[in-house]
């Protein structure tokens, strides 16, 4: 190895937080095309982690390693979601480990993950969906998780607990919503609201000041629910539910909420 070339790859390790991958994108703007990134896995430097994309030899990339390369290397507007967002900052009830967890990231745009990443067995159940909640970028909704010596997006317990309200689908999945909310007393209601009005989604609006109301929340009482559209008319959302004749809407009795 020429001292040029060494001086390149080691250049390209110090630019390179351990952990995480890289795409050939990010690779080239390095300085390292795909001639002499191939000639790097040859030389036993870098490993293949699927099509154009790399890690460094004996890393450990999870799906965290692989968010980073898609947020910071290929700009896109992925991020970790809804309950999982909730989860990795200590605010859900329980963490499912292992293969069997879900990791929920939503794009904001739409936007298709690169193969490496779809097709990568990670060791949890990575679901992406194109997700476009907001009618504009509310500031602050975004936060950065620290993953150890690099930094991931994911909503912020405002943003986060209005995703998951926006996804349910099920009596388990709103029954799973309403016990995310009782944990959320720390919610800034500048943030709150600004989110609640930017939100197109009538459904997720609706639970969220209901589950709120019901965890009896102060912050609520700083929100102007007068400027936020509700939408009109009744919705079954929670099937042989109470009808909450406020929002409309019905949701579980309290008797119906498991403790978990």
């Amino acid at each position: 190895m020429t001292t040029r070339t060494g001086t390149k790859i080691n250049r390209l390790l110090r630019n390179w937080p351990r952990g995480t991958a890289a795409t050939q994108t990010w690779l080239g703007s390095q300085g390292v095309n795909a001639k002499l990134a191939a000639w790097y896995v040859t030389s036993g430097w870098l490993r293949r982690f699927g099509p154009r994309a790399f890690a460094q030899a004996g890393d450990v990339v999870d799906w965290r390693g692989g968010l980073y390369a898609l947020q910071t290397q290929l700009g896109l507007t992925v991020h970790v979601a809804a309950r999982t967002a909730l989860e990795l900052r200590g605010l859900a009830h329980f963490v499912v480990q292992g293969t069997s967890r879900r990791v929920l990231l939503f794009s904001d745009r739409r936007e298709r993950l690169p193969t490496w990443f779809r097709q990568r067995p990670w060791e949890a159940r990575v679901e992406h969906r194109v997700f476009p909640l907001f009618t504009s970028r509310v500031e602050g909704s975004l936060t950065d998780l620290d993953c150890g010596g690099f930094h991931i997006a994911l909503a912020a317990p405002e943003r986060a607990i209005l995703e998951e309200m926006a996804s349910t689908r099920t009596n388990a999945e709103i029954e799973h919503a309403f016990r995310l909310m009782e944990n959320l007393s720390m919610l800034r209601p500048q943030l709150t609201q600004a989110l609640l009005e930017a939100c197109t989604s009538v459904k997720a609006k609706r639970l969220f000041l209901a589950s709120a109301e019901r965890s009896g929340h102060s912050w609520i009482s700083h929100l102007d629910p007068d400027r936020v559209d509700l939408g009109s008319g009744k919705r079954q959302l929670y099937r042989g539910g109470q009808f909450d004749p406020k929002y409309l809407i019905t949701v579980p009795p309290s008797e119906e909420l498991p403790d978990v």
